[in-house]
């Protein structure tokens, strides 16, 4: 994937508000898990799933407006796993201004059709 354009990309709605105004905490990890799990998918050229959220940290604020980008690369790889890092950032509404709101590291499982953790060397054209 080109690390210049953004793996997904996405504008939170109203509904997608906490009481204070802001985006959900929930909906921002939502879209992080969709980014990494595309990425993870990719690299790992199989069906994967979420095993663990290592680290997240909330930067600052999201509102309804923003234009949410999100940036992955793949830190780590192991037998069965990836760990993807992602960046998430937002332009602000009528603005130009890019600001990092949350980043977070990922650990996705790639699995066979039954459901089970399957290895590079397990897979078809590999």
């Amino acid at each position: 994937m080109d690390a210049s354009e953004p793996t997904l990309r996405a504008a939170p709605m109203p509904s997608d508000c906490n009481a204070n105004g802001d985006i959900f905490g929930g909906w921002v990890l939502s879209q992080m898990d969709i980014a990494g799990g595309t990425a993870a998918s990719r690299f790992m050229r199989s069906r994967c799933v979420t095993r663990a959220i290592e680290a997240m940290t909330f930067e600052q604020p999201i509102r309804v407006g923003d234009v949410v980008s999100l940036y992955t690369r793949i830190t780590r790889v192991g037998r069965t796993s990836v760990t993807v890092h992602i960046d998430t950032f937002v332009q602000r509404k009528f603005g130009t201004e890019t600001v990092k709101v949350t980043d977070g590291d990922f650990v996705f499982v790639a699995i066979d059709e039954q459901g089970h953790p399957t290895t590079f060397e397990a897979r078809e054209g590999l």
